[in-house]
């Protein structure tokens, strides 16, 4: 831990209590101080204490209740934003750069990003961003070091057997707009999209997903804090892994 980290460290345990950053502290060990599930091996950091479930019933946590049943509710809206956003203002999608690759049939309009909310997508999905903004950004339950977007695969596209970085966020799916065909698999279970409605899950768990359709296929992609994770460590995560990206000129 460099210099910053270990005063963050300690001005955190000061406000919350010297045991405040135990599982933090345990999975910074080596070998990460946890044992793993087969499926979570390709992630780099694994917290230990959460719970080991690939897939997260929408409604079963209170914290991020709210979160989805805002986004269902405004779904008939975000569906109509996007069409007229992928009809007439193509140029604002990008090809994802995940940080496995790039990726040029997996499409991306950004809501969050980089800590904040990005701006310019305000005027292209607005009701998209004013539930994310009101639900998810100002009551701290996004995570702030990953983000928000629409995630459109083209016609044939597939995502390829992967894990993400880590298990103390958890990725919340908007079915905005789902041709047949389409689905995701998480450890090894295939889930079908419900246009209108949510899919949580834990994506340090490995994951795929293909769209067989004969258009594109889009959800809205919403990076939260694990429900199980505690305020003092949310804010240790954030600034470790801010303080890791700074030291390897990641910004």
């Amino acid at each position: 831990m460099t210099p910053e980290m270990e005063d963050a460290f300690a001005a955190i345990r000061g406000e919350y209590g010297a045991h405040s950053l135990v599982r933090v502290e345990r999975m910074l060990e080596p070998g990460g101080g946890a044992s793993r599930h087969p499926l979570q091996k390709g992630a780099k950091w694994i917290l230990p204490g959460l719970s080991a479930t690939p897939w997260h019933d929408p409604l079963g946590h209170p914290e991020l209740t709210p979160v989805v049943e805002a986004f269902e509710a405004a779904h008939p809206a975000i569906k109509e934003e996007l069409a007229a956003a992928w009809a007439g203002r193509r140029k604002e999608f990008s090809d994802y750069e995940h940080y496995l690759r790039r990726q040029e049939d997996w499409q991306a309009l950004h809501l969050y990003r980089r800590g904040g909310m990005v701006e310019e997508s305000a005027g292209i999905a607005s009701t998209a961003y004013k539930v994310l903004k009101e639900c998810a950004v100002d009551t701290g339950k996004i995570c702030p070091l990953l983000e928000c977007h629409f995630s459109t695969l083209l016609p044939g596209a597939t995502i390829a057997p992967h894990c993400d970085l880590w298990n103390f966020s958890i990725n919340l799916h908007l079915a905005v707009d789902i041709p047949d065909g389409c689905s995701i698999t998480v450890a090894g279970e295939t889930r079908f999209w419900d246009e209108g409605k949510c899919l949580l899950f834990d994506y340090s768990f490995e994951h795929e997903a293909r769209n067989a359709g004969e258009r594109p296929r889009t959800c809205l992609l919403v990076d939260l804090w694990h429900p199980e994770t505690t305020l003092p460590e949310r804010r240790a995560l954030t600034v470790l892994i801010t303080e890791i990206r700074r030291l390897m000129g990641g910004g």
